[in-house]
């Protein structure tokens, strides 16, 4: 995973974190971050009635920061995790004035170097649907339990999708590559993608990661600690759900 995402940094940061358009600038880059704030994060702290002023956020996934500057508008301090360097380099780069941000190189199992119930809140966005496992997803989970504390809050996406979007042929083609990928074969994986006519970078299974159901998502947090207080995009890729690590209230569905 590390692998692939210093090369898809190299490549194109800005487009693999948010790949809607491709001719992103550090202005329009973390405006998108500020809009996604506003539509994803600041409805759910209302409604909890959670103030950021003086508290610890980790942000799982943080790419180069696109979401991270307007987490360290709010917060006391943020940690900003990520598997690639490369991501994290240009992270510090488009926000050397941010210092209240612990950039932080993450393994791709756990939150190796945060403590247990250190933080208020773990955010995650289009991170979990790329890990190739349910049991890194699983794993994650708990870490997210692990260092939040006895009152702290989660607030993440994941990819629930019940049905493949690809036709057939696609996904044929995508298996053959994701194979060589997994096999190691990581340079016939990208040739390979080339001849389909797919993104090289793109290929393996930490682009396309695994797909959870929304159930085993509640699951997954019920075991570890948690509890889910809602969720929202059942059945989708852009599946949604919020949470704390006291019980309070049951599941709402959406």
């Amino acid at each position: 995973m590390r692998r692939d995402w210093d090369d898809r940094a190299r490549k194109n940061a800005l487009f693999y974190i948010l790949d809607s358009r491709g001719d992103w600038d550090s202005e329009s880059f973390f405006q998108s971050g500020e809009d996604d704030y506003q539509a994803f994060v600041e409805p759910v702290l209302k409604r909890i009635d959670f103030n950021p002023a003086g508290k610890v956020m980790l942000e799982l996934g943080c790419g180069a920061g696109r979401m991270t500057r307007s987490f360290a508008a709010r917060f006391k301090t943020v940690y900003a995790v990520d598997i690639s360097s490369e991501m994290l380099q240009r992270g510090q780069q488009l926000m050397p004035r941010e210092s209240n941000v612990v950039w932080q190189q993450g393994n791709g199992t756990d939150f190796a170097g945060v403590g247990n119930e250190s933080t208020d809140l773990v955010f995650s966005y289009l991170v979990l649907q790329h890990l190739p496992s349910e049991e890194l997803v699983s794993k994650y989970v708990s870490e997210i339990i692990r260092v939040l504390r006895s009152d702290g809050v989660f607030l993440f996406q994941f990819n629930s999708l019940s049905r493949p979007m690809m036709n057939i042929k696609g996904r044929v083609a995508w298996a053959a590559v994701d194979a060589l990928w997994s096999a190691g074969f990581v340079h016939f994986s990208r040739w390979l993608a080339s001849a389909f006519g797919f993104d090289p970078v793109a290929a393996g299974r930490s682009w396309r990661g695994a797909p959870l159901s929304v159930n085993k998502m509640v699951t997954l947090i019920g075991n570890a600690g948690g509890t889910v207080l809602e969720t929202n995009g059942e059945g989708t890729s852009a599946a949604w759900c919020y949470g704390t690590k006291v019980v309070s209230a049951p599941v709402v569905p959406i």
